[in-house]
């Protein structure tokens, strides 16, 4: 009867490799957390939610915006008054279909969410600079071979309170 071999890889994950995702993902989320402080309650969160979704489409129509979020319709137009009212976000029209209200960023808005993404990079650069060179390298790729495994669309799928 031959023994096993100690030095075989572990058909699935480990505990401990486990347990430094959680921790990574508890991480990750306290640095998108700690950089909505940056709106300093000039937004709420569902409107900075789609302040950032507008901010990946561009100008687009409320649908796809609702879609996006996973919303209803109505949902996106009350909070779309609210950041209309307060100068974040315009809307217009679709020459072609009369019926179709289109939403976009404002300057303001895209300083906003510009301020909200540039403390995250700042922050994600100070914490960075802790590790060795070689650990940011290793742990870089390890993170994007995670995000290849999950794919492109793994969190957009997700409806409720993700976009931070």
């Amino acid at each position: 009867m031959k023994t096993a071999d100690r030095s075989r890889v572990p058909d699935g994950p480990t505990h401990e490799e486990i347990q430094a995702f959680q921790t990574a993902a508890r991480d990750l989320i306290g640095v998108a957390l700690h950089s909505l402080e940056v709106l300093d309650g000039e937004v709420s969160l569902p409107q900075f939610r789609l302040l950032v979704t507008l901010n990946d489409l561009g100008r687009c129509p409320s649908s796809k915006v609702a879609h996006a979020l996973g919303l209803g319709a109505s949902s996106v137009t009350r909070l779309a008054d609210r950041l209309a009212g307060s100068g974040h976000l315009a809307r217009g029209g679709d020459e072609h279909h009369r019926g179709v209200v289109t939403l976009e960023l404002t300057e303001r808005g895209h300083r906003l969410v510009d301020q909200v993404l540039t403390w995250r990079h700042q922050e994600l650069a100070r914490v960075l600079a802790m590790l060795e060179p070689v650990q940011r390298a290793a742990t870089a790729v390890g993170l994007q071979a995670f995000h290849a495994a999950v794919g492109d669309h793994y969190a957009a799928e997700l409806h409720g309170p993700v976009l931070l």
